[in-house]
C-alpha cells in the first residue's frame, strides 16, 4: 500500500469517529487556530490531515520511548475515555490511571510508591491466607483499605520510577497531571480539543477529546506503536 494511500485510509478512520469535531468557536485556545480547517453547525472543525501529521510524530515519539525501555502512562478522567485508556495500556502493557489522578503520582513518586507497597503487601497477606489471625470485622476494614488502594493505585503497580512519556486525553482536564509531568521532566502527549491549550503539552493530536470513539481510535494508535517498538528484555541465564 502506497504512503498517500495509507494517509488517506487514517484521515478517512478519523473522519469516522468523528475526530473532526471541536467545541463551539468562542471556546477556542488560540494554539489551537493553526489546526482549525472550518465551522459546521457553530462548531469549529480540525484539518484532519494537520491532525495526521501530528499523529505520525507522536506515535513516532511514543515508539521511541517503547524503543529505549522506558515505560508510558496513560491518563484519562473522563468517563467517555476510561474503558478506551484501560484497554490502550493493557494493549501496550503499561501503566494507567484511568479514573481521579491522584496529587503528586509523579511529583512525590516516592511516598506513593509506599502506597503501592503496602497495597501489594496486603494482597500477598490475603493470597497466603494470613488474615485469618485478624478478627472478622478487622478483615473487613482490611477488605475495604485492599479496595481502595486498587481504585487508586491499582492501574500503576508495574511503574517502579518515573514514566518515559504521559500519554493523556484531554490536558485541559488534566492539568494537573501535565502540571507535575513537566515540573519532573516527562514529556506529554496529548490528545486535545479546540479548547485546550497546545503549548503545554510536547506532541499535541489536535482532535475531538469528548467522544469514546475518537479517543479510542487515538489511543489504540498510540498503544500500537509502543507495543510495536517494545524492547522485550532477555530472560536472566538460569
Amino acid at each position: 500500500m502506497s504512503a498517500a494511500k495509507t494517509k488517506e485510509s487514517i484521515i478517512e478512520s478519523m473522519f469516522k469517529v468523528g475526530a473532526h469535531f471541536g467545541l463551539a468557536k468562542a471556546r477556542r485556545h488560540p494554539s489551537t487556530k493553526p489546526f482549525v480547517f472550518g465551522v459546521k453547525n457553530k462548531i469549529e472543525i480540525f484539518d484532519l490531515e494537520k491532525t495526521e501529521e501530528a499523529l505520525a510524530k507522536a506515535k513516532a515519539f511514543v515508539a521511541s520511548i517503547a524503543a529505549s525501555g522506558k515505560q508510558a502512562l496513560f491518563v484519562a478522567g473522563k468517563s467517555e475515555a476510561i474503558p478506551a485508556v484501560k484497554a490502550a495500556a493493557a494493549k501496550a502493557g503499561q501503566p494507567v490511571v484511568g479514573g481521579r489522578w491522584i496529587g503528586g503520582t509523579l511529583t512525590n513518586f516516592g511516598q506513593i510508591r509506599k502506597r503501592i507497597e503496602k497495597y501489594e503487601n496486603r494482597l500477598k497477606e490475603k493470597e497466603r491466607g494470613e488474615l485469618a489471625k485478624y478478627t472478622k470485622k478487622e478483615r473487613l476494614l482490611i477488605d475495604r483499605e485492599i479496595a481502595k488502594l486498587e481504585t487508586l493505585f491499582g492501574g500503576i503497580v508495574s511503574m517502579k520510577d518515573k514514566p518515559g512519556v504521559l500519554i493523556v486525553v484531554d490536558p485541559k482536564k488534566e492539568y494537573i497531571a501535565v502540571e507535575e509531568a513537566r515540573q519532573v521532566g516527562v514529556p506529554v502527549v496529548a490528545i486535545a480539543s479546540s479548547d485546550c491549550n497546545l503549548s503545554l503539552v510536547d506532541f499535541a493530536i489536535p482532535a475531538n477529546d469528548s467522544s469514546a470513539s475518537s479517543a479510542a481510535f487515538f489511543l489504540d494508535e498510540l498503544a500500537k506503536s509502543y507495543a510495536d517498538a517494545k524492547v522485550i528484555k532477555p530472560e536472566a541465564n538460569k
